[in-house]
């Protein structure tokens, strides 16, 4: 029977969070969406924050409009995180080799399926699974730098 535990570390400037829910895929699947929904919802932080000493004041309306803005980009970045994720682990498990294709084939999956569900069309579609394709393509040689 599958065990769910969640444990955490903090050791500047890594910080891991680690949730088992029992399946690698479903555990890879929110590690992204948690991981790149927090680094969202900090850029919205920051621009809120920016946005406040600017104007000098802040009020009860604009500390929620904030609050639901941090939200909102937290999930929608994280959602398309964890299908990225979640993409490229099931293109390595088919595919049985853990390469930088997997991250363009989980790069391309991921960017059509968003533009899709965002009621897109054809070429825009096409286009969207390029860019897709082409950013998780970069980011996994820059990681291969590191």
């Amino acid at each position: 029977m599958p065990r769910k535990t969640i444990m955490g570390s903090l050791s500047s400037p890594k910080v891991d969070v680690f949730v088992d829910l029992g399946n690698p895929l479903l555990n890879h699947t929110l590690d992204g969406f948690l991981k790149i929904g927090t680094v969202a919802v900090a850029k919205v932080a920051v621009e809120e924050t920016y946005h406040v000493v600017k104007r000098g004041s802040v009020s009860k309306h604009n500390f929620e409009t904030s609050l639901k803005k941090m939200c909102k980009e937290g999930a929608y970045w994280g959602s398309v995180a964890g299908v990225y994720v979640g993409m490229e682990y099931g293109v390595e498990r088919v595919r049985g080799t853990r390469d930088w294709k997997n991250a363009m084939i989980g790069g391309a999956l991921t960017g059509a399926l968003v533009s899709a569900v965002s009621s897109n069309k054809g070429d825009k579609i096409v286009m969207d699974a390029i860019t897709g394709g082409a950013i998780a393509t970069a980011a996994e040689f820059i990681s291969y730098l590191t």
